[in-house]
């Protein structure tokens, strides 16, 4: 079985010409995701329906006699490891049977105690005839695309959240070699994470087909999975291409696509992609979490580590960035945002000046006080 040429204890070769350690410095102080393990032990989300009031289950009299686990037609996810899930998930090209086998993929996991196992995964995941797959620059502009704004955003949104499940499904398969050195751990959070990915793409491909269109209506693009082959061979670069670099993007664009669709009338919409926006901030740090604990493991430093990655695997950073749930999600700004390691020197040389300051005046006030007193104290001539 081929496995990736590039061992988990082999990051770029140029990381082993010097030994990065630990510093005082703010950049290896973190503040981990407080909702992180209540996320880690909820129950199975079995949310894949969006009523009139949010996401509920879905009932049985809401089965298309289309779809593919309709009763006379069982869906099954045949596998004997968690890694051989995973791969029966990205062979599949369906986009909603997709969705289905990676929930009942990672229940059957949790439910039976499966191992994680190992397996190869394919070369690329399967994919429908539509969406044509083009470059980002032929993705026509909404005017052009004779869709409405709202098919638009879902469509695009939809298509995201497709690659998504993909690519939580190739890191667990991709990486299962090194179970024992990552930890089982590692494999249960990215496996989580293709979970909810699989529902955000049902509420999405849902609301698309209540406003009478569905997933592959317009083109797509592919840049989402050129990112994942990029990194195919390095799990602190997948790390820092996905989670860190892409869907820490999506938390940057999903209050902007929020007050779109409220601009455009849809609120129903905007509740969706609102609901999406706030669990992706779960997928992110633990993308965070894992690449310092990578990083650790090699005693590297996690800042300069994820710069070093950027700029080899050509990983570009892009604002308007929302701070405050790459905040929560546990990112550094100084990681992202070049301007924000100057704010913070500058605000340090000025709490520094000011303490420095005080300590003068002080010292001032104390030599003024002595020299009074020595003077009361001389004897008069």
């Amino acid at each position: 079985m081929l496995v990736p040429k590039l061992r988990f204890s082999s990051l770029p070769h140029h990381f082993h010409n010097t030994k990065l350690l630990f510093s005082s410095s703010s950049s290896s102080q973190f503040s981990q995701w407080s909702g992180l393990q209540s996320w880690r032990e909820s129950p199975l989300n079995e949310d894949r329906f969006w009523g009139p009031n949010g996401p509920r289950p879905l009932l049985q009299s809401q089965y298309s006699s289309k779809d593919a686990d309709t009763p006379n037609s069982p869906l099954e996810a045949t596998g004997s490891s968690l890694a051989e899930l995973g791969a029966l998930v990205l062979s599949t090209a369906d986009p909603l049977t997709k969705s289905k086998l990676s929930h009942l993929a990672f229940s059957r996991w949790r439910n039976e105690n499966l191992p994680i196992g190992v397996c190869q995964p394919p070369s690329r995941p399967a994919r429908p005839p539509k969406p044509q797959l083009v470059s980002p620059k032929e993705i026509p502009v909404p005017k052009n695309s004779r869709l409405p704004l709202n098919a638009y955003m879902l469509h695009n949104l939809a298509h995201v959240e497709l690659n998504a499940i993909d690519l939580a499904w190739d890191t667990v398969v991709r990486f299962s070699p090194f179970c024992e050195i990552l930890g089982e751990q590692f494999f249960a959070d990215f496996a989580h994470v293709a979970d909810d990915e699989s529902r955000h793409y049902a509420w999405c491909s849902q609301r698309l087909a209540e406003i009478g269109f569905s997933y592959g209506d317009m083109p797509a693009h592919n840049l989402l999975w050129r990112e994942c082959e990029k990194s195919s061979n390095n799990v602190a670069a997948r790390l820092a291409a996905i989670p860190l670099v892409q869907e820490a993007r999506g938390l940057d664009a999903g209050p902007r696509l929020v007050q779109k669709m409220v601009g455009f009338g849809d609120h129903r919409t905007s509740s969706i992609v609102a609901r999406i926006a706030e669990e992706e901030i779960a997928h992110v740090a633990v993308g965070m979490f894992w690449f310092i604990s990578i990083c650790r493991k090699m005693n590297r430093a996690p800042c300069s580590t994820f710069k070093e990655l950027l700029q080899e695997y050509n990983l570009e950073l892009k604002g308007p960035f929302n701070y405050s749930a790459r905040d929560e999600a546990g990112i550094p700004r100084d990681w992202y945002d070049s301007s924000s390691r100057s704010k913070q020197d500058a605000e340090e040389n000025q709490n520094n000046s000011k303490q420095l300051s005080e300590v003068y005046d002080r010292l001032a006030c104390l030599i003024s006080m002595e020299s009074e007193h020595s003077s009361l104290n001389r004897p008069s001539e």
